[in-house]
C-alpha cells in the first residue's frame, strides 16, 4: 500500500498571513488571511480527502472504515477518529494567550483535551512564544495581572529560531508570537480556551470571545513550562509522550534512504525542507508535505536535495486502540 496524502483544509484566521502559500504546489485563496491549514484531520466537522490515486476525494473517516486494517492495523477499532491533527500555522501576528484542557477536566467542561508540539519551520529575527507560567505565581496572582491587564508578566517568553521543537502539554497556557511558521502535531482536538486576546478584534471586526472561568479550570499552575529544543543537522528524538512520539532527520542524497518496514506501525511523514523520493512509488514529497503511512506498506524515502528534513509521527496507535 502506497502513502496517502491529502487536501489541505485552509483556515482563515484574524493572525494569519500568505507564507503557507510559498511551499511548493501551494495556491492560497487571494486576498484572505490563512492561519492554518488543516493537513491531516478526522472529525465531524471537518474531513480531510485523499488527494490522489484510486481513492482521491475519499475522506479520511470513510478510508478508515473501509480500510482501517491496512492502514492502522488489526486492533485498530473503525469507529475510533484518526487520533492525531496535523496543521501548518503562519502566525503573521501573534495569537491569542490560550490554553487546552487536560483529560482530568476537559469532559467536565464540554471539551477535548489537546497536547500539542509545535515545530518552528521559520521564524523572523526577534521571534518569540509565550508557554507556561513563571514559578511561583498562584492563581490568585495569575487573576489579578488578567483583570489589570498585565498578564504577560507572569508567561515564559522563549525566543525561537528556525529549527526548534516546544512541546505544550494540555493544561500549560501558551501564545505563539508573531513571523513564526509551525508544523503543529498535536491530539485530535479542536478545544482551545482563550484566556487573553491583546483587546483584539475577530474577522468580524468585533472582540473576539475569551473562555476565562475554563481556562483557569484548565491551567496547571504547579507546571513549570517545558524546555525548548534546539535542534540542528541530525535526527533526534523532540518528544516521546502518551499520545504520539515526534522524531526529526536529516538526510543528504548520498545518505542511506530512511526505511519503514511492512507491519510495523502506521506513521506519518513530513517534510519540512527539501525533498524525499519514494522509492518504491517513484512519488516526490517535497518541503510542506504531510503524507500517512500505512501499516501494510513498506517505504524507502531517499532525499533529493543537500540537507533535506522530515519529521516521523508515530507511536499514537496506542491511544486509538
Amino acid at each position: 500500500m502506497h502513502f496517502i496524502t491529502f487536501e489541505p483544509i485552509y483556515q482563515e484566521r484574524v493572525w494569519g498571513g500568505q507564507r503557507i502559500g510559498r511551499f511548493p504546489a501551494r495556491a492560497l485563496p487571494a486576498g484572505r488571511t490563512i492561519g492554518e491549514s488543516w493537513e491531516i484531520v478526522d472529525r465531524c466537522e471537518v474531513q480531510s480527502l485523499v488527494a490522489s490515486g484510486p481513492m482521491a476525494g475519499m475522506a479520511l473517516r470513510d478510508l478508515l472504515s473501509r480500510c482501517g486494517d491496512d492502514v492502522m492495523g488489526h486492533n485498530y477499532r473503525p469507529e475510533c477518529r484518526f487520533p492525531i491533527l496535523v496543521k501548518w500555522l503562519d502566525c503573521h501576528r501573534r495569537l491569542s494567550l490560550q490554553v487546552h484542557p487536560p483529560k482530568e477536566v476537559a469532559a467536565s467542561l464540554g471539551g477535548e483535551s489537546k497536547t500539542e508540539n509545535w515545530y518552528v519551520a521559520d521564524a523572523l529575527p526577534g521571534a518569540s512564544v509565550l508557554v507556561g507560567t513563571k514559578p511561583g505565581i498562584a492563581r490568585g496572582d495569575f487573576e489579578k495581572q488578567l483583570a489589570e491587564g498585565e498578564v504577560e508578566t507572569h508567561i515564559v517568553e522563549m525566543p525561537v529560531r528556525k529549527g526548534d521543537s516546544i512541546f505544550v502539554p494540555s493544561g500549560q497556557v501558551h501564545a505563539i508570537g508573531e513571523g513564526i511558521l509551525i508544523l503543529e502535531i498535536q491530539e485530535n482536538s479542536d478545544t482551545t480556551y482563550r484566556v487573553y486576546d491583546w483587546a483584539r478584534v475577530g474577522l468580524d471586526g468585533k472582540r473576539r470571545p475569551l473562555h476565562i472561568s475554563e481556562s483557569l479550570q484548565s491551567m496547571d499552575f504547579g507546571a513549570d513550562a517545558m524546555p525548548l529544543m534546539h535542534t540542528g543537522k541530525g535526527d533526534a528524538v523532540l518528544v516521546d509522550c502518551p499520545e504520539f512520539r515526534l522524531c526529526k532527520l536529516t538526510r543528504e542524497p548520498t545518505a542511506q534512504p530512511v526505511t519503514f518496514a511492512a507491519g510495523d506501525q502506521p506513521r506519518l511523514f513530513h517534510v519540512i525542507s527539501g525533498s524525499f523520493r519514494e522509492n518504491e512509488s517513484g512519488k516526490c514529497l517535497e518541503a510542506g508535505a504531510n503524507a500517512l503511512l500505512p501499516i501494510a506498506g513498506s517505504y524507502s524515502f531517499a532525499a533529493e536535495e543537500e540537507g533535506s528534513e522530515a519529521l516521523v509521527t508515530e507511536n499514537f496507535i496506542r491511544k486509538s486502540g
